[in-house]
């Protein structure tokens, strides 16, 4: 009887060691993936401020020498 509860605890504890061992492995795999999906989100939101800057800089660009042009419209002698 106490050999079988022996062989029972170290069956127990020989798969129990496994599974440490395995579910460190899934920790530090997930702690990539995670840290990869934060790098890949930071450079798709920088790609959407270089492109919201870029269109913002051009419109007001294009504003600019809308009104210089009305400018120089109304100061040119006729």
């Amino acid at each position: 009887m106490k050999s079988r509860f022996l062989l029972a605890m170290f069956v127990a504890f020989v798969l129990s060691v496994g599974a440490f061992a395995q579910s460190d492995s899934g920790v530090k795999q997930d702690t990539k993936d995670a840290a990869h999906s934060t790098g890949q989100a930071a450079k798709k939101t920088g790609h959407k401020v270089k492109k919201g800057t870029k269109k913002a800089v051009n419109k007001s660009a294009n504003a600019t020498r809308k009104g210089s042009e009305k400018v120089e419209d109304k100061t040119d002698p006729k």
